[in-house]
C-alpha cells in the first residue's frame, strides 16, 4: 500500500465547476474536494502547467451559493489535475466544511483537518 502524504481528508464530490486561468475559463468537473484543494477533470485536449493559478468556482445546487477558491495546479495526470487551495473566503470555507460533513458523517475527522488547517507554523 503506498504511502499517503495527505493531511487533510477528501471526499468526493461529482459536480461540474468553473476554472478560470489568466487567460481562459474552463468548464470542469469535480471529482473530489478537501480544505486543502480539489481534484478537477478537465475538457478533452485542454493542457495546464503546474504552478499555473486559477481560480475555482463550484456552483452548489438550488441556491446562488457557491465554493469559490484561488488555486494552484500541484498536479497534472492524464485529464486529472490536483488544485491546491491558496485562499478562500469565509463564506466558501463554511459551504464546503458543512459539505464535508455532511459526507463523512463523522465531525471528528473535519474537527482534526481545521486544527491542522489553522496551527500556527513551527
Amino acid at each position: 500500500m503506498p504511502h499517503e502524504r495527505r493531511h487533510f481528508i477528501r471526499v468526493h464530490f461529482d459536480a461540474p465547476a468553473l476554472l478560470a486561468t489568466a487567460t481562459n475559463t474552463l468548464s470542469v468537473q469535480v471529482l473530489d474536494l478537501s480544505l486543502k484543494g480539489a481534484l478537477v477533470s478537465l475538457p478533452p485536449g485542454t493542457a495546464l502547467e503546474s504552478g499555473t493559478l486559477c481560480q475555482l468556482t463550484v456552483p452548489l445546487t438550488s441556491t446562488s451559493d457557491h465554493i469559490a477558491m484561488s488555486v494552484e495546479v500541484a498536479h497534472i495526470e492524464n485529464h486529472c489535475v490536483g488544485l491546491l487551495c491558496r485562499s478562500i473566503d469565509l463564506d466558501s470555507v463554511t459551504h464546503l466544511r458543512r459539505l464535508i460533513e455532511l459526507q463523512l458523517g463523522a465531525p471528528s475527522l473535519l474537527e482534526r483537518d481545521l486544527a491542522e488547517l489553522t496551527a500556527p507554523l513551527p
